[in-house]
C-alpha cells in the first residue's frame, strides 16, 4: 500500500512546524525542515511519513521502519535509529491522534458520497417546515422530516432519514443511511452509517392476549463531540429520556437501551449491551461484548473488560471482569483456576489412555 487513493497525504508540513503543533521536542534540531504528509505503521513507514513507538515490544519493527520521524517517549528514543528523526513527547500516542487529525482531516469524519460540492441534492427531500441554517448540507435521497432544525456545516449523508421535530447542532455528520428520530443532537456529533437513533425501546407488559406494547414517548439526548458507530442502536426513552454525554465514543454494533444515561468522555467498544434505565457515570470504559444489566448504577471511571457481564451496581473506579462481573485480581485468580483444573483433567484422560 505505497498510495491510498481513499485519504491522500497531505500536502506536507516540516518537522519543525509539527513539533510545535504537538507540542514536542525535536531532538535534532536540523531535521526540521523534512516534510511529513502522512502517518504509517512502524513496519512499512516510508519517507515523509510519521509513525511511533509505544513499546519495546514493537522495537522489532523498528528494523524495516525508514519512516521520517518517529513519536516516543524519552524511555524509548534510545531505540530509534539514527536515520530517524524523533519527537519525544511524555504521551506519543495522544500526539499521534493529533498528528493524523492535522495529516488527514477527510478520515476524521465519514465522507460524502458524492462529488457535489455542498448544498441540497435534487433528489434529497427536505419538508416545506424544517429549518436549515447556511452552509447545511444534504446528500441524494436524504429525507428531513417536519420542523427538523439541522445547524451550519452539518452533513446529511446519502439516504439518512432525520424525522419530524429533530434538532442537529452544527458541524455534525450524520452518515448515508442513518435515522434519527425523536432526538436532540448538540454540536460536532458523528453518526456513522447505519445506525439508528430514537426508535422504540424495547417495553412490553404481560396481558391476558399476550404482549402488550408499552408506550415509548421519551427522546434520545446527545451531547456535544459524542461519536456513534456504524449500525449501532440507541432507543428513546420510554417517558424520560435517553442520555448520551458529552465526548463519549461509542463503537459499531452497540445497543443502548430506554432510559440509559451514559456520562461525560465514556468509550463504548463493540458489542456491548447496555439494558433499560442503567446510569453510566464519567469516564467508564466498557470492553467488548460486555453485557450491563438494567436499573443498575456504573460509578465514574469505572473499567469493565471485555466480554463480561455486569449484573450490578460499580462502585467509582472499579475494575471487573468476567461473568458475572467481578473484581479484576479475583476473575484472574478464577481463570488461572479453571485452567488448572482443566489441565489437571486432560493429564489423568491421558495417563488412562497409556
Amino acid at each position: 500500500m505505497d498510495s491510498n487513493e481513499f485519504f491522500p497525504p497531505h500536502e506536507g508540513v516540516s518537522l519543525r512546524e509539527l513539533a510545535v503543533h504537538l507540542g514536542a521536542e525535536l531532538l535534532d534540531s536540523s531535521a526540521g525542515d523534512r516534510i511529513i504528509c502522512s502517518v504509517a505503521p512502524l513496519s512499512r513507514a516510508g519517507e515523509g511519513q510519521l509513525c511511533y513507538l509505544r513499546s519495546r515490544k514493537d522495537r522489532e519493527e523498528l528494523a524495516s521502519c525508514r519512516a521520517s520521524a518517529i513519536l516516543c517517549d524519552a524511555s524509548l528514543q534510545s531505540l530509534i535509529p539514527d536515520h530517524i528523526a524523533v519527537l519525544r513527547i511524555a504521551t506519543p500516542h495522544t500526539a499521534f491522534a493529533q498528528a493524523g487529525a492535522l495529516l488527514h482531516p477527510i478520515a476524521m469524519r465519514p465522507s460524502p458520497f458524492t462529488s457535489q460540492a455542498g448544498g441540497i441534492h435534487p433528489s434529497a427531500f427536505v419538508d416545506p417546515t424544517a429549518k436549515l441554517e447556511p452552509g447545511v448540507e444534504v446528500e441524494p435521497m436524504a429525507v428531513i422530516g417536519a420542523r427538523a432544525e439541522i445547524g451550519t456545516g452539518t452533513r446529511i449523508g446519502a439516504g439518512a432519514l432525520v424525522g419530524s421535530g429533530v434538532k442537529i447542532g452544527r458541524d455534525c455528520t450524520i452518515a448515508g443511511g442513518a435515522s434519527v428520530v425523536a432526538s436532540l443532537i448538540g454540536n460536532g456529533v458523528i453518526i456513522h452509517n447505519g445506525a439508528r437513533i430514537g426508535q422504540d425501546g424495547f417495553g412490553y407488559a404481560p396481558g391476558p392476549a399476550g404482549m402488550l406494547k408499552i408506550v415509548q414517548i421519551g427522546r434520545v439526548i446527545i451531547q456535544d463531540n459524542v461519536e456513534i458507530g456504524a449500525n449501532t442502536t440507541i432507543d428513546r426513552g420510554t417517558m424520560d429520556d435517553t442520555v448520551i454525554g458529552e465526548g463519549t465514543k461509542i463503537d459499531n454494533q452497540v445497543q443502548i437501551a430506554h432510559n440509559v444515561r451514559i456520562g461525560r468522555h465514556c468509550g463504548i467498544v463493540s458489542g456491548v449491551g447496555i439494558a433499560g434505565s442503567t446510569t453510566i457515570g464519567n469516564g467508564v470504559m466498557i470492553g467488548g461484548a460486555s453485557g450491563v444489566n438494567g436499573h443498575i448504577t456504573v460509578g465514574d471511571g469505572a473499567q469493565i473488560a471485555a466480554m463480561s457481564g455486569v449484573m450490578s451496581d460499580l462502585p467509582p473506579g472499579a475494575r471487573v471482569g468476567g461473568v458475572p462481573a467481578r473484581p479484576l485480581k479475583d476473575f484472574f485468580r478464577d481463570v488461572a483456576a479453571a485452567m488448572a483444573r482443566s489441565d489437571e483433567r486432560a493429564k489423568r484422560r491421558g495417563d488412562r489412555n497409556e
